[in-house]
């Protein structure tokens, strides 16, 4: 009892906080199905009548609950348990009536329920698509409108409701049954009928569902329905319906006037006649939909709107290519402008774009005279000196029309007085722009340029009433460079082009754009030889490139491939950019570095990997270069830092290089070493010594290369006379292992070892010292004794210095020594040549 008590108190509870607005429905259909379920639970094996009363309405409520918040599934349960408790009660009323006239009164009242609950079955059954079962239910419920007539109006619009459900699910079929078994309902008691205006609406709905099923085959029905539909209520809607019925089923023409005859009888507005004349004639029933158009116009003929028909008229005369006749209809309105038979405003606006779409598809048909006609037409409703931005747009588009057909001194008057009434507009720029290509004026086109990047940047403009869409600026602007090209003007190209390359987004544009700038840019270095100017926007045309390359870009259109296409056409025409300035070491340097840079974007396949080691050795070798030149310390001291760090790279990506393929005969390593050596020995880097000691370990190093690093290591500001020597003897020691010494190489590589151990002007030399050089002289007298290839002018300054050492000791008073060099420089006068005598 507790039980049942709380489940009636919730029950009233959620009934009254939905009044309230406290809860939402489907917070009522869980608290009414809580209550509900509670109740069940209760239930005894003979509840009284008031107990089974009460579920009867609170399972009716709850299952008509569930259906409304869209959970029909959630319903049948409850509509169950509500007939089956119908059933109970009809049992218990009739065991304890008294007579006949209470079994009629208890028959009613349980049939009203039973009623009820049969609708909302219907209703659950429709809305989970189970057609079987809603039929069945309707069809109880339509047997039960004999005992229960006033329920006919609220079957019948059950019914309308199916209809429309399944109408909307282009369950066309489904549709019209409901629909018809709704006319049928309210029409069998006339007293609860629906009404006549809801009568025709559904079988309007029923004709548009014949309609949209299959119009052939249902065509006598859907003609019958909106036939029926017209006699029950007349409405604009159902003549329309009927005419399209008409035209869709290919009536006679005859039939199609006598249709639509029946309307003119009628009072109906100017705005439906002119759609059904539209219909008329978008169907092709030119005869039939001009009539009707003359017979409007006489009936509206008083009508402020008068000139709605009008223009519909030449709509349809254009599109029917009757053009001597609109252009008619249009100068009896440009009369009636002028003598007091305006248009109004909606229906002036509707005919200006009558006129330029008439006048654009002439533009496109290259028509440009015809074009100017019919936007000399549009020009003829405003009055001299208005200021409208639609008008600039009219001038404009007939500025383009006399530059097509060069008549430039209209083009600019146009243009005049587009500026005149939309002087920010970045379409009269264009406009100017295109003029002054035209003429060749070239710093009015770059001004005009100018001017339109200046308007593009600003975030709104005002043109054609509209907000500019956020690519018009660009899109104006590459059409302005395309011009431009074509006729072959490449500075107003350029600027334009530079413009682009900063400011637009679309990847594909701006890579087209910055591809159009490098080639116009070579050509004109090609010709002009314009190294200053071209190398700059070159340098910034790639660094654009570059960047572009390096954002993450979120351009769907611009995908994987194609950015490493574009980084390959960029880095091959940097390469060759790099070549061309050979000249001029600095630039040379830039585009290496740039080809480098945007290979990195390329996959790394043995060319890719092959281009960016020579890159970087050829940037390291320009950096070098300019650090010999007279700079001061500190810009030194920068060139051979970077020298160095692209050398580390270079090394890792020839480490990677080696691994492809044999490179026997490449002198990267070298090129490597020496580089690097040259870079660490003028930084006085305290790791040179280490990386020394893994050349020394090489088997197979080349003369020349040690050679070289000898040099090196006495270049100011490097001096290491340590390592200096030792690459010089290493160097003699290969001389002297050839097979065949080279005479001149041998003499040159010891010229500098006894130059750097034997400096000139010292007087005092340890003994160990003058024994080392002793044994070079004795080297080179060896060399010079069994060949005739030794240079004479060595072999006189061996000479020479020997002596000269020998003097010095002399001076010194060690006779002895002194006598032991001279007699060593006496030994190779012997061997001297034309200059023997000279010196004996």
């Amino acid at each position: 009892t507790q039980i049942e008590e709380d489940a009636i108190s919730l029950w009233n509870w959620a009934v009254t906080k939905h009044m309230g607005s406290v809860v939402n429905d489907e917070q009522r259909a869980k608290l009414r199905f809580v209550a509900c379920r509670l109740l069940c639970l209760c239930e005894d094996s003979d509840p009284p009548e008031g107990t089974i009363r009460r579920q009867i309405l609170m399972s009716m409520k709850t299952g008509k609950g569930w259906i409304d918040i869209g959970k029909a599934d959630l319903a049948d349960e409850f509509l169950e348990i509500a007939m089956s408790s119908i059933e109970n009660l009809y049992a218990k009323l009739l065991k304890g009536s008294d007579g006949e006239a209470d079994i009629h009164v208890h028959k009613t009242d349980v049939e009203k329920n039973l009623f009820k609950v049969l609708s909302y079955q219907a209703e659950s059954a429709v809305a989970q698509g189970d057609f079987q079962k809603a039929l069945m239910c309707v069809q109880r419920c339509k047997d039960m409108l004999v005992k229960l007539p006033k329920e006919t109006c609220y079957l019948s619009i059950l019914c309308y409701n199916f209809g429309v459900e399944t109408y909307e699910l282009k369950r066309y079929e489904q549709s019209s049954f409901w629909l018809s078994q709704s006319y049928d309902i309210g029409r069998m008691d006339m007293k609860y009928s629906i009404g006549k205006e809801m009568q025709a609406k559904m079988l309007r709905l029923l004709a548009t569902a014949y309609f949209e099923w299959d119009c052939n085959l249902y065509l006598d029905k859907a003609l019958k329905a909106i036939s029926l539909a017209n006699q029950e209520n007349l409405h604009p809607a159902g003549f329309f319906l009927k005419v399209k019925i008409l035209l869709k089923s290919r009536a006679s023409d005859e039939d199609i006037k006598s249709a639509v005859a029946e309307f003119l009888h009628h009072e109906m507005s100017l705005d439906f006649c002119l759609n059904i004349a539209k219909l008329l004639l978008d169907h092709g029933r030119e005869s039939v939909g001009f009539d009707f158009l003359k017979s409007v116009t006489e009936q509206f003929e008083s009508s402020p709107d008068l000139g709605k028909i009008t223009l519909l008229h030449i709509e349809f005369l254009l599109q029917n290519k009757r053009e001597l006749l609109a252009k008619q209809k249009v100068e009896e309105i440009i009369i009636g402008h002028y003598t007091g038979k305006q248009l109004f405003p909606e229906a002036l606006n509707r005919l200006h774009i009558i006129l330029w779409d008439r006048a654009a598809k002439h533009y496109q048909a290259k028509n440009y005279s015809e074009a100017l006609h019919w936007y000399n037409y549009s020009v003829s409703f405003y009055t001299p000196g208005q200021i409208d931005q639609n008008l600039a747009k009219l001038q404009r588009n007939m500025a383009s029309c006399y530059l097509h057909l060069k008549q430039v001194g209209k083009a600019k008057e146009a243009v005049k007085e587009a500026e005149r009434c939309d002087p920010s507009s970045i379409f009269t720029k264009f406009s100017v722009y295109k003029i002054a290509v035209m003429e060749k004026d070239t710093d009015k086109a770059v001004e005009a340029v100018i001017e339109m990047g200046k308007l593009a940047e600003k975030q709104s403009q005002h043109a054609d009433k509209l907000r500019v869409d956020e690519n018009t600026g660009t899109n104006l602007l590459s059409l302005a460079a395309q011009i431009a090209l074509e006729s072959e003007q490449q500075v107003v190209a350029i600027k334009t082009l530079e413009y682009l390359s900063e400011h637009l987004q679309d990847c594909r544009q701006l890579f087209a754009a910055l591809k159009c700038l490098v080639r116009l840019m070579l050509s004109k270095f090609m010709a002009e030889n314009a190294e200053k100017s071209v190398a700059y926007v070159l340098n910034n045309t790639f660094f654009a490139a570059h960047k572009r390359l390096a954002e993450s870009s979120t351009d769907e259109k611009f995908t994987g491939d194609m950015k490493i296409l574009e980084a390959h056409w960029f880095r091959k025409v940097a390469w060759n950019l790099a070549v061309q300035f050979r000249g001029c070491p600095e630039k040379m340097r830039n585009f290496f570095l740039l080809s480098f840079k945007l290979s990195q974007f390329c996959p790394s396949d043995k060319a890719v990997l092959i281009a960016q080691k020579t890159c970087l050795l050829m940037v390291a070798a320009v950096d070098l270069e300019m650090g010999r030149q007279e700079v001061t310390p500190s810009e030194q001291m920068k060139l051979l830092t970077q020298a160095l760090q692209h050398l580390q790279v270079c090394k890792e990506i020839w480490k990677v290089l080696k691994l492809t393929g044999d490179f026997a005969k490449d002198p990267t390593d070298t090129l490597l070493l020496l580089y690097e050596f040259e870079a660490r020995s003028k930084l006085n880097d305290p790791t040179l010594l280490t990386l020394m000691e893994s050349v020394w370990e090489q088997p197979q190093i080349e003369v020349k290369t040690l050679e070289i690093i000898a040099s090196l290591a006495m270049e100011s500001p490097a001096r290491y006379p340590v390592l200096c020597k030792k690459a010089l003897k290493s160097a003699l020691n290969c001389h002297r292992k050839q097979t065949v010494i080279d005479a001149v190489k041998f003499s040159k590589c010891l010229h500098s070892l006894i130059n750097l151990s034997l400096p000139t002007g010292l007087m005092d030399l340890d003994a160990c010292v003058l024994q080392e050089v002793w044994d070079y002289f004795e080297d080179a007298l060896s060399v010079v004794s069994s060949t005739d290839a030794y240079p004479e002018m060595e072999i006189l300054w061996l000479m020479t210095r020997a002596w000269n050492t020998g003097i010095f000791q002399y001076t010194v008073g060690k006779y002895k020594e002194a006598e032991q060099w001279c007699g060593l420089g006496m030994r190779f006068l012997n061997h001297l040549g034309s200059l023997k005598k000279s010196y004996e």
